[in-house]
């Protein structure tokens, strides 16, 4: 008898299942994958705000508590300055990632990227904010296809030569249009020069690998949220970096140096612009500082105003958060050479 003939079963798939993200699957739990995937900005942020609670009262009695008080004034200052302005350039570079389409970019700037260089620049006047704003913008014009040239140069327009900043510097040099036109025409200057050399020497392996949040399949104003946090959190703790690095040195410079300066041209305009770069003040208020300064030429306290906007410790910190250091160790000392320069040039000229 032969033994009746059976179909042979086939396996059943299993039922579909929602993937599970990395640190739930891992064995490890989410602790040990968190910690494979590297430091976030937010690590850094909450470690750092942690760091400046902790080692305030250590210092107290190290450095003096008139010292201490004096950094963090300054530190706070200088995050509750710039904090709105980072807030306005979050929202911006979020709506442009999500709301502009890339073809409106393609018809607004021209094609050549020497000719959009110019454009980009002038249309930097439009945007009422300060440094920090325009780093998160500048990346947001990146990612819908403005070619780096032209978007450096509106990082560096935007916060030097809007309506905001030029009427303070004519409140704070009453009487002295021409300090008002030679900040612009420098700070129009170095954005152009800049983004001009950029695009001869720039590379693009220069940029770190973009690293932003996977918006796809998101409705729109849920990705405008997610793009949003994303830009604020991970600005805000090279924010910190930047702010504590100001107050640390202007505490530790001693003010005695740059009143010995003072007397020469040369050595006064390269002065006050390292000043600029140390002090990391919003270029709202950075012509008021400049104005105060009596003991140094017009030249040099124009330096002062064109070379902070565009190159200071917190800009470079947020520079090097958003675009990776192998650019801000290029685009830094580029930009305050050619913002010295410039402003040689025009303070000879106009001042």
């Amino acid at each position: 008898m032969t033994a009746p003939q059976t179909t042979p079963r086939q396996a059943t798939p299993p039922p579909a299942t929602t993937p599970l993200p990395a640190a739930a699957a891992s064995p490890e739990g989410p602790a040990a994958a968190r910690w494979r995937r590297g430091i976030t900005s937010t690590d850094v942020l909450t470690a750092l705000l942690v760091l400046v609670f902790v080692v305030r009262p250590l210092l107290s009695g190290l450095v003096g508590g008139a010292a201490v008080r004096t950094w963090a004034t300054i530190f706070v200052a200088i995050c509750v300055q710039a904090l709105p302005f980072l807030v306005l350039g979050v929202l911006l570079s979020a709506a442009i990632a999500v709301f502009v389409p890339a073809a409106f970019f393609a018809r607004a700037l021209p094609r050549n990227p020497v000719a959009a260089v110019p454009v980009a620049g002038i249309a930097g006047a439009v945007l009422p904010g300060c440094e920090c704003s325009s780093v998160p913008v500048a990346r947001g014009l990146m990612a819908r296809g403005v070619p780096p040239p032209a978007a450096l140069a509106f990082l560096l327009s935007a916060p030097a030569i809007n309506p905001v900043v030029l009427i303070a510097t004519s409140v704070a040099f009453p009487g002295r249009p021409q300090v008002v036109l030679a900040r612009f025409l420098a700070s129009l200057g170095t954005a152009l020069v800049v983004g001009w050399i950029w695009e001869r020497v720039g590379r693009a392996n220069w940029f770190a690998t973009s690293r932003g949040p996977d918006l796809a399949g998101l409705g729109r104003w849920e990705a405008f949220r997610i793009s949003m946090r994303h830009d604020f959190v991970h600005a805000g703790g090279f924010l910190v970096i930047g702010g504590i690095t100001a107050a640390t040195l202007n505490v530790a410079v001693p003010r005695g140096i740059l009143d010995a300066v003072g007397s020469n041209v040369w050595l006064s305009v390269l002065a006050l612009g390292g000043l600029a770069v140390i002090l990391a003040i919003c270029s709202e208020a950075d012509a008021f500082i400049a104005a105060s300064l009596s003991q140094f030429s017009l030249t040099a306290r124009l330096a002062f105003m064109v070379v902070g906007p565009t190159v200071d410790v917190k800009l470079v910190a947020l520079q090097a958060g958003t675009f990776g250091r192998r650019f801000a160790v290029r685009f830094a000392p580029l930009t305050f050479a050619v913002a010295v320069g410039a402003s040689f040039l025009v303070g000879g000229w106009l001042l």
